[in-house]
């Protein structure tokens, strides 16, 4: 695997307010599921507004791999012929999962019940994440798995000839980890179950329910239980995906700090399980309108406006993670903005993301001179509401999340900010600096090198 040039990135104040009426890529997690259960389907799925970052082009070349027909059919437009449950086939060649930790281990999940042998491996930064979360549970239907201590990629994967139905609590709040399960449950005979104590985004069930699975779902607590009914026989079903409410978080940060701006991003999935974030923001008092309300593909979507507003600090409580898991980077960048004490609870799952998160944001703020503490797992900032210093340059560490939340820093702090790496941002966010510099009206983000010249 060649090693990639770095993309060093500066953002700085623009000269005028964020104004615009832009649509976000379309959301990951759905465009990982739609490939995958398009590909146990039979029959043909048309997918419209499919997000064509890396992360999600690796998706489509593993299932094309396992045997189904996957074919681009025009921007955002996909053609996927499936299998059918059991269906899918050996890979001649290792499945190579990039930076895509949701692919990974949702393709653990389809291996796990079909009675073949793949390899996955990934880049540096994947092959650092543990996968004994999923492959703990999936080896209880009859599935084996080798890998590296901590059962990290490069990880080989004999599936179940005969997979069992499973009976799983999930320990940790885990949408990839019920998810697998759930997927190695569809090629068993009986009742797959699973317990989650805290309700995680449900976009899988929402699918198995849309391609014609019998799924039931029974609120327990602050949880859930999952039960699938094995070897249904999934139909092709169309698929509209909704813009990524994670991708749509950043612009909506930037117009709340950057004064006087006001940005609408359209057709973002308001999922109620994935809008904590909306919420949080809500609370610090940010203003934030939804419109034009309405579902597609069994997951509602609306268009929201953010203005510049003034934030005050806030409590997260811990609840909240499993439906913000990928904002707190740019949420903590918010707080930095915000008056008074923000304290983000609960935050053990930002250790095993593509960085230690935790710790790779509490490195960000420091550099821009946003001075944080880490309380075991609970973030704390003290701000008075000034702008941050900013002038520091980040460490992405190959995170996605952590470059595009230091550029939207860049854009409202003192000085600018710059990443030493943005080629990750492609993964989850094609055009995401094209996109944040027209916004500001041009010349607010360009490369470091330019903007030293």
């Amino acid at each position: 695997m060649t090693a990639h040039a770095p993309q060093p990135l500066r953002a700085a104040r623009p000269g005028r307010p964020l104004s615009g009426r832009v649509r976000v890529p379309g959301d990951k997690s759905v465009s990982h599921r739609a490939l995958m259960f398009g590909a146990l389907a039979v029959g043909e799925t048309t997918i419209e507004g499919l997000l064509e970052g890396e992360d999600v082009l690796r998706t489509a070349a593993a299932m094309l791999a396992l045997g189904a027909e996957v074919e681009r059919a025009g921007e955002g437009r996909w053609r996927v012929a499936g299998r059918g449950v059991g269906g899918l086939v050996e890979p001649a060649d290792v499945l190579d999962m990039g930076n895509s930790g949701t692919a990974a281990r949702l393709i653990c999940g389809l291996l796990a019940g079909h009675p073949i042998f793949a390899v996955l491996t990934g880049d540096p930064s994947l092959r650092k994440r543990p996968m004994r979360r999923v492959t703990e549970p999936l080896s209880a239907c009859g599935a084996r798995f080798s890998g590296r201590s901590g059962g990290r990629l490069p990880l080989a994967v004999e599936g179940a000839a005969d997979p069992l139905p499973l009976d799983y609590v999930v320990p940790v709040p885990s949408a990839q980890v019920k998810s697998a399960v759930l997927l190695a449950g569809l090629c068993a005979r009986g009742t797959t179950r699973v317990e989650e104590r805290e309700a995680t985004r449900d976009h899988t069930e929402n699918m198995l329910r849309h391609f014609g699975a019998t799924v039931r779902v029974e609120a327990r607590g602050d949880g859930r239980v999952i039960e699938l009914e094995g070897q249904p026989e999934l139909r092709a079903a169309n698929v509209v995906v909704p813009a990524d409410p994670s991708s749509a978080a950043f612009p909506i940060v930037a117009a709340l700090l950057v004064p006087g701006s006001e940005v609408t991003i359209e057709g973002v999935g308001l999922n109620p399980l994935r809008t904590g974030l909306f919420a949080t923001l809500r609370e610090m008092g940010a203003d934030i309108t939804v419109t034009n309300e309405r579902l597609e593909g069994g997951e509602p979507v609306g268009d929201l406006t953010a203005r510049h507003s003034d934030l005050r600090g806030v409590d997260v409580p811990p609840g909240r993670a499993p439906s913000m898991i990928d904002e707190y980077p740019v949420l903590a960048v918010a707080a930095a903005f915000a008056r008074g004490t923000t304290r983000m609870r609960g935050l053990s799952e930002l250790r095993v993301k593509e960085s230690d998160r935790l710790s790779a944001t509490v490195a960000l703020l420091g550099a821009n001179g946003v001075a944080a503490e880490v309380e075991g797992d609970d973030l704390i900032l003290h701000r008075n509401g000034a702008p941050a210093a900013g002038g520091g340059v980040v460490a992405t560490q190959m995170d996605h999340r952590l470059a595009m939340s230091a550029l939207v820093m860049g854009l409202a702090s003192d000085r600018p900010v710059a990443v030493d790496d943005s080629a990750f941002i492609e993964t989850s966010f094609p055009g995401f600096a094209a996109m944040m510099d027209g916004l500001a009206g041009g010349g607010a983000i360009m490369a470091a090198e330019a903007a030293q010249a």
